[in-house]
């Protein structure tokens, strides 16, 4: 009999998740029905928005019910089907959750290539994380050549990928992140155009020195201070795609509001929250673009991979909220 090392939500987490909101069991695989096809998962994605589907009420999508598999992007590979379209060894990526093994009939999965790049980046900058990027600073930013993007947590899995997408199409960028390297990586290696250590910089001098003519779009990830110094450089009818507010993903009380609100109104800016799935009709659009850029050279892909399987699942996963990863955060299963 094959086993299945699954992870399964039987708490809801205050504050940080801890390993006592799972439990981690050996069970057996399921099989594959009629029109269906069974992946073994090689890697799984960890994001930022996982804290919240363990949170109960309102959001974009149900949460995840307690004794439930936890919710996952993953990559794998076919190893049984019953599916006239995906055959054993077909490289496949979905919501497959948080396990060794799952059952799928094909219906918002999406086809892999280990030729054209380590399996991996699939569920990083050519996945869900470079999907988001591409929409959010294309459709909702509305970014143009000449502007000027700010982007938050600017080297993580979304935010590397902005940064890269918004110099071929002409823009002015500049990343804000936590550290000297993390910084050293977007400046050096990616090229943006300006980078802002938080950590060490005041934000406010550092933004009207790396934004002199104003900041365009404001690609935001964090919230908190950071969205509250850039909103006071917005421009005129700027944009601000809100795409993460981990600020707040493992708070115990409720943030102070912000202090810069009243920018929306005297620039008009344009706020608008999003998530890939608004999307969905598009994914393949997203896809070839990304695929073209990286084949070309012109877009770097980073992923964090850690070991230790499925067992290490919670402690991995908090260190997208202390800053311990640096790129595209990656379980490999």
């Amino acid at each position: 009999m094959t086993t299945n090392r699954t992870v399964r939500l039987v708490g809801r987490p205050v504050g940080m998740v801890t390993r006592e909101a799972f439990e981690i069991a050996d069970e057996a695989a399921p099989e594959p029905g009629e029109g269906e096809f069974r992946v073994k998962i090689e890697y799984i994605s960890l994001d930022p928005a996982m804290r919240g589907w363990m949170a109960e009420g309102k959001s974009y999508v149900a949460p995840v019910q307690l004794g439930d598999v936890m919710r996952a992007y993953g990559v794998g590979y076919v190893d049984v089907s019953n599916h006239a379209d995906y055959a054993a060894g077909d490289a496949v990526v979905g919501m497959f959750g948080v396990q060794q093994y799952a059952i799928s009939n094909g219906k918002g999965v999406v086809r892999a290539d280990a030729s054209l790049a380590p399996l991996e980046s699939w569920v990083g900058g050519l996945g869900m994380p470079g999907w988001t990027a591409y929409f959010g600073l294309l459709d909702v930013g509305e970014a143009k050549e000449g502007d000027t993007v700010v982007i938050s947590a600017a080297s993580g899995a979304v935010g590397s990928i902005v940064g890269q997408i918004g110099k071929l199409k002409g823009c002015r960028v500049v990343g804000i992140a936590g550290s000297a390297e993390k910084c050293a990586y977007l400046r050096d290696e990616l090229g943006f155009d300006a980078v802002i250590d938080y950590k060490s910089e005041d934000l406010y001098a550092a933004l009207k020195t790396a934004c002199p003519d104003g900041v365009d779009v404001y690609f935001e990830n964090v919230g908190g201070e950071i969205t509250d110094a850039v909103l006071s450089r917005m421009n005129t009818f700027g944009r601000v795609a809100v795409c993460g507010m981990i600020a707040y993903y493992n708070a115990t009380e409720a943030p102070a509001g912000l202090k810069n609100v009243r920018s929306i109104l005297v620039n008009r800016l344009k706020v608008r929250g999003f998530i890939v799935f608004d999307f969905a009709e598009r994914i393949a659009e997203a896809m070839t673009a990304l695929v073209g850029w990286q084949k070309e050279g012109k877009l770097q892909l980073r992923q964090d991979v850690r070991e230790g399987g499925v067992d290490a699942y919670p402690e991995v996963l908090n260190l997208l909220y202390t800053g311990g990863n640096f790129g595209k955060l990656v379980l490999k299963v």
